[in-house]
């Protein structure tokens, strides 16, 4: 890592220390007080602090933060829409002069993360945002520094065709041009849907327009959130890449 990439990362890091409870075991037995020189600190709660980073290289992220754990993937520079992709930071795990962050890995399954080389992430960039799907209510909202600043109904997987609860984030923002069935706008989130496949690269969950209004609040999809036009092309300029999104 260059001297500018350590002092990015170790201003970060005093930072997020702060966030939340120091973490003194990872996964796998990896402990951070077993060597005075190692520190784990979280870089994002998801809630009102999220930080994310494009990708400098295609490098291998490992199951646990150690160069000799198995590789679970690699970081890729562009989404199935050839949109940059982007990746969460989630904690750091520092060891002397090397420094580790963990990463979401959007995919079948859901849920997985890793760990990257710190310097294979560009700059933080950092969102005060969430996005809250609840399937029960059929209700989606925008949350800021814990603050409502929108909410619409939604319409959801119907129960054989589900949406994934979850935590995920947005990957891209898209301006549709493929006729009136997605409505305006779209957002691509990391989330895959069990079965579906209609969106283009096949399972991704997407949050979008329509031309069938009159169904949300409902669950008439095959996995996607479905707003109404206007309610998505507000949310569409409301809502920042990166952004966290809790489906419950």
């Amino acid at each position: 890592m260059t001297g500018a990439g350590r002092r990015r990362l170790t201003g970060l890091l005093v930072g997020a220390s702060l966030l939340a409870s120091p973490i003194t075991v990872l996964p796998g037995g990896l402990d951070a007080s077993a060597s005075p020189a190692a520190s784990v600190a979280t870089l994002s709660n998801l809630k009102t602090l999220t930080r994310w980073a494009y990708p400098q290289e295609p490098a291998a992220v490992r199951r646990y933060p150690s160069a000799r754990s198995r590789v679970v993937g690699h970081l890729r520079f562009l989404t199935s829409q050839g949109q940059p992709q982007v990746y969460l930071a989630l904690r750091s795990y520092t060891v002397g002069a090397k420094v580790w962050v963990e990463v979401p890995l959007p995919g079948r399954p859901n849920g997985l993360t890793g760990w990257v080389a710190a310097d294979a992430l560009g700059e933080m960039h950092v969102t005060h945002e969430y996005l809250r799907v609840d399937r029960d209510t059929m209700r989606a909202t925008l949350y800021r520094d814990r603050h409502a600043i929108w909410s619409a109904p939604v319409g959801v997987g119907r129960p054989s065709l589900p949406t994934p609860a979850g935590h995920f984030y947005v990957m891209e923002k898209l301006a549709v041009v493929d006729g009136p069935v997605y409505g305006p706008y779209a957002i691509g989130t990391s989330a895959y849907a069990p079965t579906l496949s209609e969106w283009p690269g096949g399972g991704v969950v997407g949050i979008h327009g329509t031309d069938e209004p009159q169904l949300i609040p409902g669950r008439p999809s095959h996995g996607c959130i479905r707003l109404r036009n206007a309610d998505v092309v507000s949310l569409w300029h409301l809502i920042q890449v990166g952004t966290p999104i809790e489906i419950v």
